[in-house]
């Protein structure tokens, strides 16, 4: 089985009208993404942000659910909090993992829109066939930006449901993603 690693970016990422952007990190981004990552055996949550107050606003949270009142408090919490690691930019992300694994990440992006035709199905396969490390990248915002994707070895499919509507937070997007991908 392969080692799975998570990339939360706040940027570059689009805004609704379009313009790149860092977006701000959510509360509920480190909670939910880190339970779902906990529950689905990712080795490690990277949330990439290049804002020093967005940074301290994470590592605050971290360190509030580290100390051993939280522990008692809520100890699946604070066991999710420990897959986090908070980093100024997406390389230091990648190099990160490069070197827990001894190699490069297999880069995997993720978009609302149709940037790439990776099938959930072949990269589930692949996965538990693999003995490689993968780093899924998520985007906040209104999505990555389009040039970004040429950093990625390969561009899931959309999730796409029965209408038209297509914007999921990405929480959501994230838990179908590792179900899709991890679960049973």
């Amino acid at each position: 089985m392969a080692n799975v690693y998570l990339a939360l970016l706040h940027h570059p990422v689009y805004n609704k009208r379009q313009m790149i952007v860092s977006t701000c990190i959510t509360g509920f981004d480190l909670h939910d993404i880190a339970r779902a990552a906990v529950t689905y055996g990712v080795k490690k949550y990277y949330v990439v942000n290049p804002l020093p107050a967005q940074r301290a606003f994470a590592q605050r949270m971290l360190d509030f659910w580290s100390d051993e009142e939280s522990l008692e408090f809520n100890w699946t919490r604070a066991e999710a909090f420990k897959l986090i690691s908070i980093k100024e930019t997406f390389e230091q992300a990648v190099e990160d993992v490069t070197k827990k694994e001894g190699k490069k990440p297999i880069i995997v992006g993720t978009s609302a829109k149709p940037q790439g035709g990776a099938k959930f199905e072949d990269l589930k396969l692949e996965l538990r066939n693999s003995q490689d490390s993968y780093l899924i990248v998520l985007g906040t915002g209104w999505g990555i930006v389009d040039e970004y994707f040429s950093n990625f070895d390969l561009v899931l499919a959309p999730i796409v449901g029965p209408g038209d509507y297509n914007h999921l937070s990405v929480r959501s997007a994230c838990a179908i993603i590792l179900d899709r991908l991890l679960g049973r």
